[in-house]
Formats: structure tokens, sequence, C-alpha cells
């Protein structure tokens, strides 16, 4: 394990850190963003970036394939930190056109940070380079949460315009940019069929393979589903939950909020390791699920005072670290040739999934006669949600098992051949 190939891939995950603190930043600003564009139009935006998101990630993961790291990457971040300019304008479609080019660009982080852990680092460490990926991604997440509503907050110390800090952020992302195209390796792409003439037939066959892979469908639904308690219950409308309909205060609810990506940084890598330490996903993916579901229920349904907001918020963060788990199963599931294409299509199906359930919850979340919505709106706007985490539960008992010892058991369950 080289430490230039450790250092390659803790760039692509400070990149994940980065984005994230980027896409959950709308979040703590919606007041700001109603006045600044007529109206909370937050939820056609989030929508909108994850559409744009899932479908580059089906263009990233044959990029990455065709032409490597260094040739890609740095410059997703650039397109991010450029995105983070034009938001930066100030008006609804500056908003709108700045978001989904962010989303464009980050969709390198993740992909990007999986192709380099699934092609230099240890096999056996995949599932916990994953989590640790994650886990700064969500990281990235808190502190786009709480830091955000800190800096911008009119009764706090910093007094800071919502558009600087989209500005500081733009800045962040070219440093960034910099240095990963500097130290990043110059290497080309991940196998030699992809260096072939471009043609519809080779552009098309890793996308035959991975989509013709039954597998590949149930990891990116239970992904997808696994992840939009956290992707929309809590880094979109956890904190007007909090705050709205359970009565807390702004920057009460904001801290609790920021609790669910912060168990993300503590589940990812544990969950990553249990799994890798087992040579088992099912197990883990299913209890996950499980704590998942049993966490957002509690988070909705059982009357405030009960039980500690933020402990419910830390345990549920924790337990959607299974969430990551499908991540490494689609990999293991497809041929080492296209794991670039495989980890695109992963992300496309996880991120389409919330681009296509965010419209129904925002739908869901309009209040009537102008009046913020009550506790039984929202908790009657999130049961989609938990409906989708118990379907993820059942077909986690469908998906095949890929783990290290499942695959030691089908090899040494076949003949050998001798000559």
């Amino acid at each position: 394990m080289k430490p230039i190939y450790v250092l390659t891939w803790l760039l692509c995950a400070i990149f994940y850190f980065y984005q994230y603190a980027v896409r959950s930043a709308p979040g703590v600003m919606q007041s700001e963003l109603t006045v600044a564009w007529g109206g909370n139009h937050i939820g056609g935006i989030i929508s909108a970036y994850y559409v744009a998101y899932a479908l580059m990630a089906l263009v990233a993961g044959q990029l990455l394939d065709r032409y490597g790291a260094h040739r890609t990457i740095p410059y997703g971040i650039a397109l991010v930190a450029v995105g983070c300019i034009i938001f930066a304008q100030g008006s609804e479609p500056a908003g709108a056109i700045g978001f989904v080019l962010q989303a464009i660009g980050a969709i390198f982080a993740f992909i990007g940070s999986s192709y380099v852990a699934a092609r230099y680092l240890p096999a056996r460490m995949l599932a916990i380079f994953v989590g640790f990926t994650q886990c700064l991604g969500m990281a990235g997440a808190a502190f786009g949460s709480k830091p955000v509503h800190m800096a911008i907050d009119p009764l706090g110390g910093f007094h800071m315009q919502w558009q600087r800090v989209w500005l500081i952020f733009a800045g962040l992302g070219f440093v960034l940019a910099l240095a990963t195209w500097l130290i990043m390796p110059r290497e080309q792409g991940d196998s030699p069929e992809h260096h072939a003439p471009l043609s519809t037939q080779a552009l098309l066959a890793p996308f035959k393979i991975v989509f013709g892979n039954p597998q590949s469908w149930l990891a990116g639904i239970i992904g997808g589903l696994l992840f939009v308690p956290t992707t929309i219950g809590a880094l979109v409308w956890a904190t007007s939950f909090l705050h709205n309909g359970e009565h807390m205060s702004m920057s009460s609810a904001a801290s609790d909020a920021s609790m669910v990506p912060i168990g993300w940084v503590i589940g990812c890598p544990l969950l990553g390791y249990i799994s890798d330490k087992l040579g088992r996903r099912k197990p883990v993916l299913i209890g996950g699920g499980l704590l998942i579901l049993a966490s957002g229920l509690a988070a909705i349904y059982v009357p405030v005072g009960t039980l500690p907001r933020y402990s419910v918020a830390l345990v549920m963060g924790i337990a959607s670290g299974a969430a990551m788990i499908p991540f490494s199963m689609i990999k293991e599931a497809n041929p080492a040739g296209v794991k670039g294409t495989a980890a695109g299509v992963m992300n496309f199906l996880v991120f389409l999934t919330t681009g296509l359930i965010s419209p129904f919850i925002s739908r869901l979340m309009l209040p009537s006669q102008d009046q913020p919505l009550s506790l039984e709106g929202f908790q009657h706007a999130f049961v989609p949600l938990v409906v989708g985490v118990v379907v993820a539960i059942i077909l986690s008992f469908v998906i095949r098992e890929t783990g290290l010892a499942q695959t030691k058991k089908i090899l040494l369950a076949v003949p050998a051949v001798t000559a």
C-alpha cells in the first residue's frame, strides 16, 4: 500500500467532505433564500441537484475508466467552485444553475475516491476505505450545517452575508483543485479496452454489464432508500421539523440535526470495519437498516422530552453507515474492469431515488395559508421515508452475499482442476 495512493484517496475524500458541506448549506439558509428568491423553492433546487448528480454519475464512471483520476477529478473540484460563485450572485436562476453545476462536479468526489480505493488499495480493506470516505463526507455535511448557520445568524457574532459563505466555499474549492492536480499520480484509465476509439458500442458495453446484473439494481435501490432519511430528512427538513414542528430554537434545531451526519462519521468506518471483519455484508446491512427504522420512528413520533433529540439523531446517523455497504457490494458483484462504471451506476440509482422522492416530500411539506407546518404535518410528510426503509430491509434479505467469506466458500466448493 504505497503512501502516494493513500494520499490520492485522501484528497478525493477531502473533496467529498468539501462538496457535502456545500450541498448541505442551503438547508440552513432557507430563511435567507426565501427572502432573496421571493419564496421557499428549496425543494425544487434540491431535486434538480440530485437528478443532475444521478445522471452525471453514469458519465463520471465512464470518464474515470477511460481517462483515470488525474484527468477528471481536479476538474470536478473546480466545477463545484465555479458553481459556488454563480450561486453567490443571489437570484433564484443563478442559484439553480450554480447548484446544478456543483452537482455535476461533485459526483467525481465519491466515485473518484471509490475508484482509487478499488484500484490501488487492498481489496480486503475496500469497505473500510469506502466507509472512511463517507465518514468525511458526513463530517462535511455537519460543517455545512451548524458552522454555516453560526456564520449567517443575525444574532450571532459573525454577521456574515449568505453570499459571502458561497464565495469562501469557492476559494477553498480552487485551492483543493490545484493541490489535487499537483499531487495525484498521472496515470491512464483503468483497463486497456477503454482506450479504444470512441463508439456507441464501446460506451454502452460497460453499462450493459452492470445494468444487466440484477444485483446492481438491488444494491442501488437498497442504498437509495437507506440514504433518503439523511439526504432529504436530515439535511433538508430536520432543522425545520425541530424548529417549527417541535418548537425548538433555530440554533438548537441546527445543532441536533447536525448530529445525523456526525453519526455517519462514526457509523461508516465502524460498520465497514465490522463487515470486512466478518467477511459478510448482509448481516451488517440488515442490522443497520433495522436500527435506522427504529431511530427514525423515535425521531418522528416519540413525544418531545421523552428522548434527547440529539441522541436519537446520533444513533440514526451511526446506523445509516449501513447505507454504504451496497456501494461495496455492487463493485464485488461486477467484473473488475467495470468498477468505475459500477460506482457510477450505484450513485445514479442512489441519488436518482433522492431526486425522485424529494419533490414528493416537498409537496407534502407545503403549509396551508402561509402558516408554518404543524408537527402532525411533518409526521405525515415523513411517512414515505419510513416506508422506503422498510422496503430496503426486505430487499436486503434478497440480495446476494458478496463478502470475502462467501467468496472463499464458493471457491472452496469448486473442484480443483489438475493438468
